[in-house]
């Protein structure tokens, strides 16, 4: 079935010429204030045909095939980016939650009197391990696997 412009367009379809409208601004097609009017109005649609409108003077382009940057200047993949920044912080997890428990022991040793076995290590070494693998095997921040 084909759509017509009478028929009501779904959150996807607004998605995707808000994708649309996004990249006609950084080609400089749009100005920004140009782009803020459009979107009002984008989701505020309810039709194809409304849909159509905000893109009418634009030329069409297809999200699935941009154009790609010249090799040697792009910049590192945004997906790298963020493992990077998922190993950062599963790292800074580990830490803060290893010297809580050395604090925690320091205490009972100081206040008892006598320092107990140093239970901490059991926090520490199979979750430092379990980071250690996923670190050098880059497993860490990696999107799993759909099925």
């Amino acid at each position: 079935m084909a759509a017509t412009p009478d028929m009501r367009a779904s959150d996807g379809d607004r998605d995707r010429v808000a994708a649309a409208l996004r990249e006609h601004v950084a080609e400089g097609r749009l100005s920004v204030e140009e782009f803020n009017e459009r979107l009002e109005q984008l989701y505020r649609s309810r039709t194809y045909g409304e849909l159509a409108t905000l893109t009418a003077d634009l030329p069409e382009m297809d999200l699935h095939r941009l154009p790609a940057a010249a090799k040697g200047d792009a910049p590192p993949p945004a997906r790298r980016n963020k493992a990077r920044t998922a190993v950062k912080v599963a790292w800074a997890t580990w830490a803060s939650a290893v010297a809580v428990n050395w604090v925690v022991w320091l205490i009972i040793g100081l206040t008892g009197g006598h320092f107990v076995y140093p239970w901490p290590l059991w926090v520490m070494g199979p979750w430092g391990t379990v980071l250690l693998v996923g670190t050098v095997f880059g497993t860490i921040g990696q999107p799993r696997p759909r099925r």
